[in-house]
């Protein structure tokens, strides 16, 4: 018997775009509801391969949402495929966990949610199919969930559902913990992972995939999104690939713009290096966000005259595609090695004065800065809409760095502009 299944997780169904409609509204619209669209492409794609079922682990919602115009739009999508006899079995992970939809929305016929009190098994008979999962009873799990798993079924496919951090990935809370040797302990032939959005297989024997999310949903999320489909033979897993489905994307795209004198041979530079990016998008609407980097006279004038330097860099980008738009421009840029000396030579009786640039540099090596800093952005957050502040928050390390270069390189760009006038 030849058959095969969807293997799909974080769907994060109307997942906001944090920041986005304050930065690009027209870019926010477009990408509103993204993760609708790639749902839908999803379960277009299960009923033209006639699947035998879909797993969904973990994270179908995005949290404590209220609006039940999510759930039903889930619904409506699971009931398509109930119509055509496609059994849905999903686990919640830890966003379902805290979300008020999850606890009240009746879902169709054929699809089965494992209980989040202990391990459990679905039967699937016409495939010889044993599903063992386990739900998220709340959203931080620590314990290793996988000892407690039901036992293989001797003769058939045996599939594991978990939402996992497995042994840890960056940028993921440590939920559900195991280690790889767990998983393969268990006896499964497949082991359908959720809660990592970013594609991993992490072994082959047996096949232990993340999936990642359906759609990227912010810059950290970039590339190629969606699921996996899985080919079974005579009760073994002989193949799997990955499912695309996501409707729109983010890249990285960092230009070197050494030499460069004036905005315009900046932009000229971003232009030439935009047709790969665009390419891999396959004529998806692409978020970009583009680094400058290199050693340029024009360092500090892209830091006094960013929103031309930005409105150029949007026209290049219209230029190339009508799917292209800039979410974000960082400027990494550096001046040339000697500029902002300790004192220059005055404009018409040799004088020396005082450079910008130094006092710029004693005042940043003041301890008092950081504290100054802090409270100066604690002030300025507070005034600010509530999607900025979502934007802003967490902001340190290297982000905090970045703010006071630039932040520096646009004191200094003006005062120097003026210095020419």
């Amino acid at each position: 018997m030849r058959f095969r299944f969807v293997h799909a997780a974080d769907l994060h169904l109307d997942s906001p775009m944090r920041g986005l409609g304050a930065r690009n509204p027209r870019l926010a619209a477009l990408f509103a509801d993204a993760t609708r669209r790639a749902f839908e492409a999803l379960v277009d794609k299960i009923l033209a391969l006639e699947a035998a079922f879909l797993i969904i682990a973990g994270d179908v919602y995005d949290g404590d949402w209220r609006d039940h115009g999510t759930g039903l739009f889930f619904a409506r999508q699971l009931s398509r495929l109930s119509r055509a006899g496609i059994p849905v079995v999903l686990i919640r992970g830890n966003h379902d966990a805290e979300s008020q939809i999850t606890r009240s929305l009746i879902l169709p016929e054929g699809v089965t949610t494992f209980s989040a009190r202990k391990g459990e098994t679905l039967l699937l008979d016409r495939w010889s199919t044993a599903l063992h999962g386990r739900s998220f009873a709340e959203r931080a799990v620590a314990e290793n969930l996988v000892p407690a798993y039901p036992a293989a079924k001797p003769g058939w496919l045996n599939i594991g559902v978990l939402h996992t951090s497995a042994d840890g990935r960056p940028d993921h809370a440590p939920y559900a913990p195991c280690s790889l040797a767990d998983l393969k302990a268990k006896g499964y032939d497949y082991w359908a992972l959720g809660h990592i959005h970013a594609h991993e297989i992490l072994a082959q024997d047996p096949l232990v995939v993340f999936p990642g999310n359906i759609q990227g949903r912010h810059i950290r999320e970039t590339g190629p999104k969606g699921a996996m489909l899985v080919e079974v033979s005579d009760g073994q897993v002989v193949g799997a690939e990955r499912l695309i489905v996501d409707v729109a994307r983010w890249a990285r795209l960092a230009v070197d713009v050494a030499g460069a004198p004036d905005i315009e041979t900046a932009t000229r530079r971003v232009e030439a290096v935009l047709a790969p990016a665009l390419a891999e998008a396959e004529g998806r609407p692409l978020a970009l966000r583009i680094t400058l980097t290199g050693t340029t006279p024009a360092h500090r004038r892209f830091a006094a005259e960013r929103a031309q330097l930005e409105a150029e860099i949007e026209a290049a980008l219209d230029r190339a595609s009508d799917q292209a738009f800039l979410e974000k421009l960082v400027l990494e840029t550096r001046a040339p090695a000697g500029e902002g000396a300790a004192g220059r030579p005055g404009r018409d009786d040799g004088d020396v004065v005082l450079d910008p640039a130094l006092l710029l540099a004693e005042a940043e090596r003041d301890p008092a800065l950081a504290v100054g800093l802090d409270a100066a952005l604690a002030d300025i957050a507070a005034k600010l809409p509530e999607e900025v502040r979502q934007a802003l928050a967490g902001l340190e390390g290297e982000d905090r760095a970045r703010l006071v270069a630039e932040a520096r390189d646009l004191a200094l760009g003006r005062l120097m502009a003026v210095d020419r006038a």
